[in-house]
């Protein structure tokens, strides 16, 4: 069966891999899919925690037109959630609730230490015998894939051999993305990547990289450069894709050329006819 995740799709080919942003919701789900983002972010970081929106917002991203027209069962733009909890409080039950509405993988915020990491990954597997292959990290997702497997437009038995984490498991469909936003997160970035197997990406927060460093927003200033490309070094150096969260017209260029894999555009609604229109009117 053709691959589910568009964004594992796009990695795996060797493709810069695109998508944006997103605020749960019927619209949001109606204008990303139409879109050609190979995934989209639902953000629950900074908005309300609502799994039972999260469900709703996934089944209006199918098209039955879209899916007869597929090689393969689901969305064409594959979604992934940002949950609310940072690294350190090890909330997994959010991670499981997402996975289990249909999300194909976890974005999680504030990773700083091999633990947190570990448990970001742990939380997106089911448990196996110490025995099994691909035993670590060891799973503790609980199991109620019906939704997700419909979802996914598959049977059960087969959502159960493709919902691991890639790439630690060829066929995994998750994504498991660790965010790095301060720096501590930078100070063991290099041992995260070599002792915690799974980790699918890691998408670095320059937002919050920026506040500590005491230049907020000030993307484009040297110390926050400097530790963006370091995160990207060391990603580079252990072959985890790195995505940028703010790719926009006057940046894309310099993003790609840095080495990101995963670019995360903008979902910017323009005014410009509306702008054009008062003008042209004389309502400048």
């Amino acid at each position: 069966m053709a691959r589910l995740n568009g964004i594992i799709r796009a990695l795996e080919s060797g493709q810069k891999a695109f998508g944006t942003f997103a605020p749960a919701g019927m619209e949001s789900a109606l204008w990303v899919s139409s879109a050609a983002y190979d995934g989209v972010i639902y953000e629950m970081e900074h908005r309300p925690w609502d799994p039972a929106q999260l469900r709703d917002t996934l089944q209006y991203m199918l098209s039955p037109k879209q899916i007869r027209g597929a090689s393969a069962p689901g969305p064409a733009v594959t979604p992934i959630c940002r949950i609310p909890a940072n690294g350190g409080e090890m909330n997994q039950w959010m991670a499981k609730q997402a996975l289990d509405m249909g999300a194909f993988g976890v974005v999680w915020p504030h990773v700083s230490t091999v633990e947190q990491a570990y448990n970001a990954v742990a939380a997106c597997r089911y448990p196996r015998r110490k025995t099994a292959p691909l035993h670590e990290p060891a799973g503790i997702r609980g199991d109620s894939p019906g939704t997700a497997s419909r979802f996914w437009g598959i049977d059960t038995k087969e959502y159960y051999r493709r919902a691991d984490v890639w790439p630690l498991d060829p066929e995994g469909e998750i994504l498991v993305i660790l965010m790095i936003e301060d720096l501590e997160g930078i100070a063991n970035l290099d041992e995260i990547l070599t002792r915690v197997k799974g980790i699918g990406a890691v998408l670095i927060g320059e937002g919050d990289l920026s506040q500590e460093l005491g230049y907020p927003r000030e993307y484009e200033h040297p110390e926050v450069v400097a530790h963006m490309a370091e995160i990207v070094r060391i990603c580079k150096a252990h072959g985890v894709p790195v995505g940028h969260p703010h790719v926009g017209s006057k940046n894309v260029e310099r993003v790609i050329a840095d080495g990101y894999d995963l670019l995360l555009a903008a979902p910017v609604r323009s005014f410009a006819a509306l702008e054009t229109g008062r003008k042209l009117a004389g309502r400048v």
